[in-house]
C-alpha cells in the first residue's frame, strides 16, 4: 500500500478544508445552523415582548420614555456599519489586506458607538425610574434590546480579534472563512435589529 509522504506544516493542528471559495463549505454551513439557532432565541424574546409589551403596571408608557430619534440614530449608525463591513469583504476578494483591515476598524468602532449610545439609552431610563423591575414591558424590553447589544459586543470583540490574526497571518484560507462568518453574524444583528426598531420602537410610540 502507498503512503502519503508529503510534508506537513507543523503549525497546522487541524483538517484544512479545500479553497473552493466558500461553495460547500462545512464551516459555513455550521455557522448557518448557529444562526438559525440564534435566530430562534430572538424569535422567543420578540414573542415575549409581544405579549408583555402593554403590562405597564401603572409605569410609563413606550411614547413617554423613548426618545426616537436617538434611536433611529443608532440604527443608521448599525446600518452604515453593515455597509462598512461590505467594504471590507470587497477587499477581501481584491486581496487588500490594510484595505480589509481598515474597513474592519471603521466596523468596529461603529459598532461601539452604537453600543455606547444603547448603554446611554438604558442610563437614561433607569435614571428616570424604567428600571426593568417595574414592569413587564419594561422587563421585556430590556431583555430583547440588551441581548442585542450583547451580540454587537460579542461582534465587535470578534472584530479586534480578526484584526490580530490578519495582522499575524494575512489573508490565508482560514482567515477569509472567518471574515466570511463573521460578515453573516454582522448583517444578521442588522436584520434583527430592524425588526427591535420596527416592533418595540416604531410599533411602541404608536400604540
Amino acid at each position: 500500500m502507498a503512503q502519503d509522504n508529503s510534508p506537513v506544516d507543523p503549525s497546522t493542528f487541524y483538517v484544512v478544508e479545500q479553497d473552493d471559495h466558500g461553495h460547500g463549505s462545512p464551516t459555513l454551513l455550521g455557522f448557518w445552523i448557529y444562526l438559525m439557532s440564534d435566530a430562534l432565541i430572538f424569535a422567543a424574546l420578540f414573542a415575549t415582548f409581544g405579549v408583555l409589551s402593554s403590562s405597564y403596571a401603572g409605569g410609563p408608557a413606550p411614547h413617554e420614555i423613548f426618545n426616537l430619534r436617538l434611536v433611529a440614530l443608532n440604527t443608521a449608525i448599525l446600518l452604515f456599519s453593515s455597509i462598512t463591513y461590505g467594504f471590507a469583504m470587497l477587499a477581501m476578494e481584491r486581496g487588500g489586506l490594510r484595505a480589509v483591515q481598515g474597513w474592519l476598524l471603521v466596523t468596529g468602532l461603529l459598532g461601539l458607538s452604537f453600543v455606547g449610545v444603547e448603554l446611554y439609552e438604558f442610563a437614561e431610563l433607569i435614571a428616570e425610574g424604567a428600571t426593568p423591575q417595574r414592569s413587564g414591558f419594561l422587563s421585556a424590553f430590556f431583555t430583547l434590546v440588551g441581548t442585542h447589544g450583547l451580540h454587537v459586543t460579542v461582534g465587535i470583540i470578534w472584530i479586534g480579534v480578526m484584526l490580530v490574526q490578519l495582522n499575524q497571518r494575512g489573508l490565508h484560507l482560514e482567515n477569509k472563512r472567518r471574515l466570511q462568518c463573521l460578515s453573516m453574524f454582522w448583517h444578521f444583528l442588522d436584520v434583527i435589529w430592524i425588526g427591535v426598531f420596527s416592533f418595540v420602537y416604531l410599533l411602541g410610540m404608536v400604540r
